[in-house]
């Protein structure tokens, strides 16, 4: 099968096509035919080497977002028939989305929404790590207020409308190019940070956040916990809390990282199918284009997610 391969630590030009060994379906594994995968910004990091330790050792595949329809069954296999179009996202400890065949545990696979196979690609990584973020790790609730930092983003764009469909409040970060854009998903308020500090306008807003997304992390982290209401909670995918910050303001801070899981696939498919959360897909590229996806990706201002076409 065709692969695309991180030959070595470096830039996008390291990123190789080519021809490997098709996988099998292990015991509770299903062989997925790949006809899409998404691409994320740790897919870049990963690849110059940044989060060795975590990750495979070059040569290996890349790739943690997958759509595509099941080619067989393991052994104990029953919630997955052949043909099932499925989606997943595939542990940073495995990867291997880059490719036309992966295998997956069933339990972290689920079928996918009935959108298009870019669309649903785009969903996994990016859509379980807001939905773990507001839900498991802030225990966000209907009536409160969310702070959501990059909104426009890949994590972002999905925390805006799961946050939106839980009945919360939406307070976004972001461009002024992406303001309509968000307003369209759900956000109640949309603060340009090149223009004014966010803490500002929530402060002439009378506002304090129940829980602060950070996408972003440096400056923009410190100044999130003076947001929060007292016991309030910021949640990070990108640096660590600060525990003097969070003795100074009473608050909870914490950074998590993403683990699979089938179920939530589901239930965020539901809410796709309801019409209540849309994917965003900004640029589809061949397979073979996967070192322009991540020149892409590395420029920090993709709306929405990048995804690429496997045949």
């Amino acid at each position: 099968m065709k692969a695309v391969r991180v030959t070595a630590y470096g830039g996008p030009e390291v990123l190789k096509v080519e021809e490997i060994e098709r996988p099998k379906a292990g015991p509770g594994e299903l062989l997925v035919h790949v006809r899409a995968a998404g691409v994320n910004p740790v897919d870049w990091k990963i690849r110059q080497g940044l989060l060795k330790g975590m990750t495979p050792q070059p040569p290996f595949t890349l790739g943690y977002d997958i759509a595509g329809t099941v080619e067989s069954l393991g052994e104990g296999v029953t919630d997955f028939k052949v043909g099932d179009e499925v989606y997943a996202y595939l542990a940073l400890t495995k990867g291997g989305g880059y490719a036309q065949y992966v295998a997956v545990p069933a339990k972290e696979a689920a079928k996918k929404p009935k959108a298009d196979f870019a669309e649903a690609a785009a969903v996994p990584l990016a859509g379980l790590t807001a939905w773990q973020a507001l839900f498991t790790q802030a225990s966000l609730k209907d009536g409160q207020t969310v702070l959501i930092h990059g909104a426009a983003g890949g994590v972002g764009h999905f925390a805006v409308q799961f946050a939106k469909s839980k009945g919360a409040t939406v307070i976004a970060t972001a461009s002024s190019s992406n303001h309509e854009f968000l307003k369209k998903l759900g956000a109640d308020i949309v603060i340009d940070y090149t223009k004014e500090k966010f803490e500002d306008v929530l402060k002439a807003k009378n506002i304090q956040a129940d829980v602060v997304l950070d996408t972003i992390g440096a400056d923009t982290h410190d100044r999130s916990y003076a947001v929060l209401k007292k016991g309030g909670t910021l949640v990070s995918i990108v640096q660590p809390p600060k525990a003097d910050k969070m003795k100074e303001f009473g608050v909870n801070a914490k950074v998590f990282l993403l683990m699979p899981n089938g179920p939530q696939l589901a239930e965020i498919a539901r809410l796709i199918d309801a019409g209540k959360v849309s994917p965003h897909v900004s640029t589809e590229l061949p397979l073979e284009e996967a070192a322009k996806a991540h020149e892409l990706s590395q420029t920090g201002k993709t709306r929405g997610k990048i995804v690429l076409e496997v045949k």
